[in-house]
């Protein structure tokens, strides 16, 4: 049984569309999301800097449109995944992605899902200085006691060992000045403290926007990182989507439910690497392909072939 895994934010690299758009069913898919979006897609994925696609309004629905144009080079039919797919899961934003690979909601609806998203996060990202920074290492109640002593939250339990901290850019100091014991705090270049309270306005907004899209259940299984829940009704993912803004991202509990539900390969979509790499130390014997460029989408179908 094959899974597609779908990454976040702080996947991206400057110029990571420039292969990808000789691929015409990829170019075909951005320039569709990029019409209902409004946003400059193409060159965001070509000639934009580094601190041009970090910016959360940008990068989210760069790694969403990325992603799901992926799909579509890898099975046509507007980025949704084929009937060789067992199931799909996204990190943070990635669940839109897969959202939209499961048929829960159109290419088109997915990036002015994220654009409505990553306005609203961007919105109060800014209303107070926030950050986050990863902890590699360390008992997971020791790091937790550490957190929760500085006032930070753990926005982002990604596997193997590592978390990722939240909260006050003075409290994300305080962490890198003295961490928890037996770990590693390196900070991250981000605009604030997603997956927290912090984000809570946004939820507010995106709830809102959420009731204005068309909604159908996934064809797929779809896990969700609330807990890994495997979700069979579209509204309830959506809903969660919503949540999830201002709730941890269990990658964690999804990479287990994968493996659980007998997952034998995972296949993670442009701009892949991030997820592949947690699940090389998390899902042990689990075969693993991420897409970096079109080279590899060959690879990728034979290993679907494989395991379908």
């Amino acid at each position: 049984m094959l899974a597609i895994v779908c990454p976040g934010q702080g996947s991206q690299t400057p110029g990571f569309f420039v292969p990808w758009l000789e691929v015409p069913a990829f170019r075909e898919s951005i320039e569709a999301q990029q019409n209902a979006s409004g946003l400059a897609l193409i060159e965001h994925g070509t000639v934009s800097d580094a601190d041009t696609i970090r910016d959360t309004a940008v990068a989210q629905p760069l790694i969403v449109s990325a992603g799901v144009a992926s799909l579509a080079a890898l099975f046509g039919d507007n980025g949704s995944a084929s009937s060789s797919v067992a199931g799909l899961a996204g990190h943070s934003v990635g669940e839109i992605t897969a959202a939209v690979a499961a048929g829960i909601f159109t290419a088109e609806q997915g990036i002015t899902f994220v654009k409505a998203r990553s306005t609203a996060m961007a919105k109060a990202a800014a209303l107070q200085a926030t950050g986050m920074a990863a902890i590699l290492g360390g008992e997971q109640a020791v790091v937790e006691s550490k957190l929760a002593d500085l006032g930070l939250e753990p926005a982002n339990y990604n596997g193997g060992g590592q978390i990722v901290a939240a909260g006050t850019v003075e409290a994300i100091a305080a962490l890198q000045a003295e961490g928890p014991a037996g770990a590693r705090v390196i900070p991250l270049q981000v605009a604030g403290a997603f997956h927290t309270r912090f984000m809570q306005p946004a939820v507010a907004e995106l709830e809102a926007y959420a009731k204005t899209i068309e909604i159908s259940d996934p064809r797929r299984y779809i896990w969700s990182n609330a807990g890994g829940k495997l979700v069979k009704n579209g509204t309830d993912f959506v809903s969660l989507l919503v949540k999830q803004v201002s709730s941890p991202v269990r990658w964690d509990l999804t990479m287990a439910a994968m493996v659980e539900a007998g997952i034998t390969a995972i296949i993670e979509v442009c701009p892949g690497g991030t997820l592949t790499g947690l699940a090389k130390r998390s899902m042990p014997g689990v075969e693993t392909l991420a897409l970096k460029s079109p080279d590899q989408l060959d690879a990728a179908l034979t290993l679907i072939s494989n395991h379908s």
